[in-house]
């Protein structure tokens, strides 16, 4: 089986993929948009930051499971990948306190305004009086939009800095913000209204696309501090640059809607280059703590895929089927029974949507929950008991 990995990963868990038995070909160097011509016969395929496209998983004629060594799978293709029944599988918590961190380094950057003084002395000046004028962060209110794995490790980090907390997540409940000592908001321009400072953690998906919208950053208050270091595409970048420009906001990113595809290369983004804005280049996750726990999370959904058929933090399959009818099926555990079952389903036209079979103690006897697209037929059931000296009993249900 041949694993194909096209971003960096350590010659540790290289060495731990080989002892799998696995055929591994490290491309690290390989661009995003050479990956259809390379993805060839390769089973597995292991990305961190390169696209995957669709056109790229129809080329992979024995590909079966792409592992995103990160947290968000925007970079992929999910939806091809499922039409063609491949697992999609990431590795969800292992950067978070590396963007915790760097989201605090932010923070403290834009109120004491760091990058500026360095710059300042780099070139030869001395300005104490400026920079002299930092609020500081103690008893400031910090707003955490989404509260995962990400926004959970910045809250602790913030509290110990003796700041309030607000926060904005779909799942948060009252029990969970009690939890975490935080005020929920209901909406996330109530949060950006009440919070000093605003600091973004969701994933990007169709519903936080342009999330933090004019509704949004309109109320944030004057001379607020904004972070992003989730996605660019989660915030409107015109609403956010009216804010800079009418509010006095300061906002420090890790991401941009305009950057480079490689790792290094111009940098053309407009709100990037604002004097009010401080910028590093996209690497939140990049410790090197960070990438050890990624990489030992890659390799363990790839040996449990090859190992037990399992596919650990899969983000591909179904929540529910369509099924709408269940045939429960209770057989002697013989060879051909469930396919002559099965051959009946197909008779009468049926699609089998999900499919578990059970063995009882001895291995005598078997339980097969059959989840089907429509109704089955009397005519069904009857076909099926009538290989009596295999069938022991067969049901048919509604499913609420």
């Amino acid at each position: 089986m041949r694993v194909l990995i096209i971003d960096s990963f350590s010659e540790k868990h290289l060495d731990e993929l080989k002892t799998l038995g696995l055929t591994i070909d490290a491309r690290p160097q390989l661009k995003a948009e050479e990956l259809e011509g390379a993805i060839g016969d390769a089973s597995v395929l292991i990305a961190r930051s390169k696209k995957v496209s669709q056109a790229a998983i129809e080329r992979g004629r024995e590909l079966q499971l792409i592992v995103r060594a990160g947290a968000g799978v925007n970079t992929i293709d999910v939806k091809a990948a499922s039409a063609r029944g491949v697992y999609v599988a990431n590795c969800p918590g292992k950067n978070s306190i590396a963007v915790a961190e760097l989201t605090l380094g932010l923070l403290l950057s834009l109120d004491r305004r760091i990058p500026d003084e360095v710059a300042d002395l780099r070139a030869g000046r001395w300005n104490k009086k400026e920079y002299a004028k930092a609020d500081g962060l103690y008893g400031r209110t910090l707003g955490i939009v989404g509260l995962g794995s990400i926004g959970i490790e910045v809250a602790r980090r913030a509290r110990a800095f003796g700041m309030k907390l607000v926060g904005w997540s779909r799942s948060l409940t009252d029990e969970k913000a009690a939890e975490l000592g935080i005020e929920p908001m209901r909406t996330v321009p109530e949060l950006c209204g009440r919070a000093d400072c605003v600091t973004v953690h969701v994933a990007l998906t169709a519903e936080t696309r342009g999330l933090l919208g004019e509704a949004a950053l309109s109320r944030l208050r004057e001379r607020a501090l904004f972070i992003n270091t989730s996605r660019a595409e989660v915030v409107d970048s015109s609403a956010l640059s009216r804010a800079i420009a009418e509010k006095n906001v300061r906002v420090a990113l890790d991401v941009f809607d305009q950057e480079p595809a490689g790792s290094t290369g111009a940098f053309e983004d407009e709100l990037g280059r604002l004097p009010a804005v401080y910028g590093t280049h996209h690497v939140g996750a990049s410790t090197e703590q960070a990438q050890v726990a990624v990489a030992d999370e890659a390799v363990r959904i790839v040996r449990a895929f090859l190992e037990r058929g399992e596919v650990p933090n899969c983000v591909n399959l179904a929540v529910r089927s369509p099924a709408r009818f269940q045939l429960l099926v209770r057989h002697l555990d013989r060879v051909g029974v469930l396919a002559e079952v099965l051959g009946a389903i197909r008779r009468h036209q049926l699609n089998v949507e999900e499919m578990e079979n059970t063995i009882f103690d001895g291995a005598q006897a078997a339980c097969a929950r059959i989840r089907l697209s429509a109704r089955p037929p009397a005519e069904l059931l009857e076909e099926i008991r009538a290989r009596s000296g295999e069938i022991l009993h067969v049901e048919a249900m509604e499913l609420a």
